[in-house]
């Protein structure tokens, strides 16, 4: 990008496709380096086929994906650690593939590591030696130690219990805002959604759309735990977003919102 326009992931008009079967429906988004958007929907409304579309893991059919960010990272629901590579070795990966030589890659995945939490001892053993939160840390640890742009996360966190969740949300805000990364999350959880996010975009099913755009107050790394219930159960209350995820009732819009509800457009972007 030039002048003073930020760098910005930009869906446009995207359609997709498994045979007969319409997955994605004219979807529109923007992600401006710095901010988070959250994709937020209930299980098959084609959230992680639109990830591996921006990730360029699929190729587009209609419409047109704008994607300047490099480096790009991208986190899996699975953490995805080569099972015979210690985990310093794990972190480092990625920066072998660039050429950079043994001392300083390992150097690097060695300060990022311990940033995120992992004890010196645990850089010597093995995936299957670890918890789940540990894997889960190895894992952000390899995306964020390539200084990414772009990082694309599939709900790398459903499987962690809360506090382990809470905690790699810290770290990731904190990474975030020390480094002005740009952050596409998949989740279904609005409350992860709504902690993390500067935009919560729903996407309701068959086929797959937005259909609601959420702005929660405050900026995400200062938000407290009462003002992300809070936000959290206004996004849930909106009539678009119960119809999305078939909920019971019809839910209200509130008169004097938290956040702030923008349009979604037509999908132009």
């Amino acid at each position: 990008m030039t002048g003073n326009t930020p760098a910005q992931l930009r869906v446009r008009a995207l359609r997709h496709a498994y045979g007969p079967t319409v997955i994605l429906e004219n979807v529109a988004l923007r992600v401006l380096a710095g901010r988070t958007v959250a994709l937020v929907g209930p299980s098959g409304c084609g959230k992680t086929t639109l990830l591996h579309l921006c990730a360029g893991l699929l190729e587009v059919q209609e419409g047109r994906i704008t994607q300047p960010f490099a480096p790009t990272a991208v986190m899996f629901q699975q953490p995805r650690l080569l099972p015979w590579m210690a985990v310093l070795d794990n972190i480092a990966l990625a920066l072998k593939a660039r050429g950079m030589d043994k001392r300083q890659r390992h150097a690097q995945a060695r300060q990022m590591a311990l940033a995120l939490g992992l004890p010196e001892l645990s850089l010597a053993q093995y995936p299957a030696e670890l918890s789940g939160g540990m894997q889960s840390r190895v894992a952000l640890a390899r995306a964020l130690v390539l200084a990414p742009k772009l990082l694309l996360m599939d709900e790398p966190f459903s499987a962690l219990d809360v506090g382990l969740r809470y905690q790699l949300h810290q770290l990731l805000l904190e990474q975030q805002a020390a480094s002005g990364m740009a952050v596409l999350l998949i989740t279904h959880d609005l409350m992860e959604a709504v902690r993390l996010a500067d935009d919560v975009l729903v996407m309701a099913p068959n086929p797959g759309r937005i259909v609601a755009h959420y702005q929660p107050a405050g900026a995400a790394l200062a938000r407290g735990d009462d003002l992300v219930y809070r936000c959290a159960a206004e996004l849930q209350q909106h009539p678009l977003v119960r119809g999305a995820f078939e909920l019971p009732g019809m839910g209200q819009a509130a008169d004097c919102s938290l956040g702030q509800w923008q349009d979604v457009g037509n999908g132009r972007g």
